[in-house]
């Protein structure tokens, strides 16, 4: 079966059932699951599904507007990385919020701070934060990845580096400590290399279910980054090998 014959299969299957997951489209199209994430993939970046941890669900279930970001598997998780890793940020920074749904959840926890200057690449943060008029927003421009609301690519990295900042709060999709920060999207490696060079102090937000894995594309060692701010299910072996690296681990 061709690819995009495949793709615009999976794509009527995740519109009829709402949501439906890896193993089950495996099943259904006789291909491996590896196959299946592929095409998710594709159909994620072309917006025409919403990717989910393990399968997919239709793009009117997931989300009612563009800006509007889906409840999120590791929700409580995610909420309490949030809260810890706002008090990073102090009034008069600058920091540099990357794009996700855990950066979104530090959003949420920065209303309160006067002086701040927020410099993103993530429309679902700018969206949060388009309204608070003691923060001053900075949103750089370059291609939208409709998937993830993030905005990468060449002009990105452009924009970046005329900008400065204190921080660097960003998510990572693929945490190792061999294998380093990695990601499953190429096009966007060279954003989130120019994201992590950006400030002094880079900061990574991810709950437990990123560690020990490794993703397609490298973007970093694990020592580029100084603080991991994760939750208490993270891998106890795999954070105490982190911090043997001198990085600070918070655990929420």
């Amino acid at each position: 079966m061709l690819n995009r014959y495949r793709q615009q299969q999976i794509a009527q299957l995740v519109r009829e059932r709402q949501q439906i997951t890896v193993t089950e489209l495996s099943q259904h199209f006789s291909v491996s699951e590896a196959t299946i994430r592929r095409d998710l993939a594709v159909l994620g970046d072309s917006g025409e599904i919403r990717r989910t941890h393990g399968g997919a669900v239709a793009i009117d279930h997931a989300a009612p507007g563009p800006l509007l970001v889906s409840r999120v598997e590791h929700e409580a998780e995610k909420q309490r990385i949030g809260r810890a890793a706002a008090r990073f940020v102090q009034d008069g920074m600058t920091i540099f919020l990357g794009s996700g749904t855990t950066s979104l959840e530090v959003a949420r926890n920065l209303q309160d701070r006067a002086r701040l200057t927020v410099i993103t690449n993530g429309l679902n943060i700018a969206n949060q934060l388009a309204h608070n008029q003691n923060i001053d927003l900075i949103i750089v421009g370059g291609v939208l990845r409709h998937s993830e609301l993030s905005i990468i690519g060449h002009f990105t990295e452009l924009i970046l580096k005329e900008l400065r900042a204190d921080k660097v709060i960003m998510g990572m999709g693929a945490i190792d400590i061999n294998g380093g920060l990695t990601s499953g999207y190429l096009p966007e490696t060279l954003t989130a290399r120019a994201i992590i060079n950006f400030a002094p102090e880079v900061i990574l937000v991810a709950d437990h279910s990123k560690f020990n894995k490794v993703a397609p594309a490298f973007v970093a060692p694990i020592t580029a980054i100084s603080t991991l701010v994760t939750d208490d299910q993270a891998p106890p072996e795999t954070v105490a090998k982190i911090r043997q690296l001198g990085i600070d681990v918070i655990l929420t």
